[in-house]
């Protein structure tokens, strides 16, 4: 699993907590609407990152456990929910999506932002559905995104983002032989002194076939697998691979929910 250091930390945190914080409640409304989501108030976040889709959790009154590889984004995870750790709501622990353990079950698991795209092959991801299962309640979700392929050849290309506080570049390419995209991160950002500093991250995803993804999850024990859009978590589409972006929604066993076999 691809973990990120102190600069880039700063800036994720900073700039890049959109999509967490835009997803957070349709996740969270969804899971509320069934019947385990009705009373138990409970998240394991895989991939936790710098914490704001925990923070929404928390402040919901939920458990929250994060996990995340990077010793730099959980140390803002935890400066963002300082209170709830103290409270002991809250922990955010130093673990590898594609293998871990914990001594708690959850009525929910998510990882979100193409998280598990990070992880480098088949292997990894099979192992992330293994150390998730047994985490589960009878009747809990597992909720995830991924980038199709159709998403990962928008990478190709170069984007700028010129700001009066940073300057960051994209440079982003898909090698659909290998189901490979990488993008290098480059830029600038102003500190506290303000002067700028720099920093550089090549970030990758692998591309993972839908059936494949969804007959690994039923393999690994999950019965009701779908894939979604987050406008509709509910809402089953039969043909992910052309979305850019797909919702995988795997639940643990319990009777079919929004009419799923």
């Amino acid at each position: 699993m691809q973990s990120y250091g102190p600069a880039f930390a700063r800036v994720y945190n900073e700039k890049w907590t959109d999509f967490a914080l835009r997803v957070a409640p349709p996740i969270r409304a969804f899971y509320e609407s069934t019947p385990l989501g009705a009373t138990e108030r409970s998240l394991l976040d895989v991939c936790c990152g710098t914490g704001q889709l925990a923070q929404h959790f928390l402040e919901h009154g939920y458990r929250v456990t994060g996990i995340d590889l990077s010793p730099s984004m959980l140390g803002y995870a935890r400066q963002n929910n300082a209170s709830y750790i103290e409270s002991g709501q809250a922990r955010f622990l130093e673990a590898d999506a594609a293998g871990f353990t914990l001594d708690e079950q959850f009525g929910l698991v998510v990882s979100t932002f193409d998280a598990l795209n990070h992880l480098p092959d088949q292997e990894a991801l099979r192992g992330c559905f293994s150390s998730v299962f047994p985490l589960l309640l009878p009747d809990g979700f597992f909720i995830f995104d991924l980038n199709t392929r159709e998403g990962l050849t928008r990478w190709n290309g170069i984007n700028v983002r010129d700001m009066p506080d940073h300057l960051i570049i994209d440079r982003g390419i898909y090698d659909g032989e290998s189901d490979r995209a990488w993008v290098k991160i480059t830029g600038f950002i102003r500190t506290e002194s303000g002067l700028f500093e720099r920093f550089e991250e090549t970030a990758y995803n692998t591309a993972y076939d839908m059936d494949w993804v969804r007959d690994e999850l039923y393999r690994a024990g999950w019965w009701g697998v779908y894939f979604a859009q987050i406008g509709d978590l509910g809402m089953p589409v039969p043909e992910p691979e052309t979305l850019s972006r797909a919702f995988i929604i795997a639940r643990k066993g319990g009777r079919p929910h929004f009419g799923q076999p």
